[in-house]
Parts: C-alpha cells; structure tokens; sequence
C-alpha cells in the first residue's frame, strides 16, 4: 500500500520519474515506524528528526503533508503495520547541483508488523565496511544507504543476523540498522554522536535509563568493550529492542539481563499508553 499526493493508490501505479533526484542521486530522506491500531508510534519525534534533516540539507519541507501521508496510511487499518514516509528533493537537471526550482517529492509506503520483529535474540558479525564522522549520511536518515546494504549482506554471508559497525577510527559506531548500548554494572554506555544516526529509540532508552537509576555515559567505545559488557543490546524503531547473544562468533555475557527487562518492560508500557497496543 502506498500513498502519493493525498491518495492510497495500489502499487503497480507510477509514482516517480527517472529524473527524480531521490532516485538519481539518492537525494532525499526517509523515515521508517511502526504503527498500532492506527496510530503511529513516537510519530512527533520522527517528523521532527526529518524536519531537522530536511532543514540541513536545504529541502524544503511539508509538515503538514508528511504527518496526512504517515496518518492515512496508519489509520488505513488497525493491524500493525509499518510505515515508511520518503522525502525527495525532486525532479532537477542534470549534475548534482541543487535545482533552480526545485519541487520536493513526498510518498509513503506500508507494510505489515508482527510481533516476531520486536525483542529478538540476534547475532553480530564486524564489517569491513566502515562509517564516516565527516559525512552528513552518518548522522541523518538519507536515501543514500548502500553502505548499510553492504555491511548487512557481508555480516549475513558470515551467518550473523546484522552488522557490527565501525568508524574509521575503529570505534563502534551502530548496526547496519540500529543503535548500540552496553551495560556494565550500573552504568549504560552507548556511542557517542558522530559517526551515528541519533535514533528515536536510542533517545527513549536513555532517558528512561536515567529514570530508573543507571548512569548513561556516551563515549567513544571499541569492540573489546561490547565483548567484556555485562549485556549489549540494539534499538530501532520497527524491531524496538535486540539482545545481542554473540559477536564474531563470540558468544556475550547476558549478567545484566534484569536492567534490559526494565528497559524493555517501559518501552512496553509507552507503546501501550501511545497505542494501546500491547506487546
């Protein structure tokens, strides 16, 4: 299902020409959540993440249009679904200069959610593949998203589940689709800003750390960190929170297990007072 210029059309229906920017140049930005009996969860913080990108990169940007594409399509239906909104800079000349005009392009998919996405056991294998501090596509969610494809499909041909990912200082940055954090002790480490997309989970699970007593400390953090935590654990906003079980086939410690429970257990709660969709 998909919606295009205020209408739910079917799939098969044109929706972009060749010349569009986001399609050439992968010139735009996109935003993916989840969405419970029609209501789209955490929706105000991912159009403000957009918003904030929309405005770095010079696009201009519909707030009204993004929020009716994410509405319709999440009220289309009661069942979990996921919802994916696309911004594009448009239809320009040739050449990567900006457009003289230019006409910014919104559209929106959906799909269907089950609860086997959320709360999974996964494992990570290291990429060679590595992000770049200085590259506005490390720090917003771009069109641009080959080099996460690429680390998935090499940690995949390592029979792991996702993609550890490096900076090019060799500091952990993310997943080829999540944030990171460790525990030790009382103490919930997580990468600090540069290299990595400031999620919309990742800011939930820090606030609600602090809430319930553990000091968050965002520092520049390496493999053998994750490797001697007492648990590691992933966000994202469709899969919410990933236990991480083992990394480059060694297999992490899970001592701190009742901390993620906690975690996990208020994510749960706001999912359902957001929703009233319980998992």
């Amino acid at each position: 299902m998909l919606w295009h210029d205020g209408k739910i059309l079917n799939e098969s229906e044109a929706l972009l020409t060749v010349n569009d920017r986001g399609v050439s140049l992968g010139d735009g930005l996109f935003e993916t959540l989840p969405a419970f009996n029609g209501k789209a969860f955490l929706k105000h913080e991912h159009i403000a993440r957009m918003k904030a990108s929309a405005e770095y990169f010079s696009i201009s940007f519909d707030q009204k249009k993004i929020e009716r594409a994410i509405d319709e399509l999440s009220k289309a239906n009661k069942e979990p679904s996921i919802i994916r909104v696309t911004l594009t800079r448009g239809v320009g000349e040739r050449g990567i200069a900006f457009p003289k005009e230019p006409k910014p392009e919104i559209f929106a998919t959906r799909n269907d959610w089950n609860n086997t996405l959320a709360f999974q056991k996964i494992s990570l294998a290291t990429s060679a593949v590595r992000r770049n501090a200085t590259s506005p596509t490390s720090r917003h969610k771009t069109l641009s998203y080959l080099d996460n494809v690429m680390a998935l499909a090499e940690a995949q041909k390592k029979q792991a589940h996702d993609a550890l990912v490096l900076d090019q200082d060799g500091h952990v940055a993310s997943t080829s689709m999540a944030n990171l954090f460790a525990v030790s002790g009382r103490e919930l480490l997580t990468p600090q800003k540069g290299a990595l997309l400031p999620g919309i989970i990742r800011d939930f699970v820090i606030e609600t750390a602090r809430k319930l007593g553990l000091t968050v400390i965002e520092k520049h953090l390496h493999l053998r960190d994750l490797l001697a935590a007492d648990l590691v654990f992933s966000t994202n906003s469709v899969r919410l929170m990933t236990m991480i079980t083992m990394i480059d086939g060694n297999t992490l410690n899970q001592k701190s297990a009742a901390h993620h429970l906690d975690l996990e257990n208020a994510l749960k709660d706001r999912l359902f007072a957001d929703t009233g969709y319980r998992i």
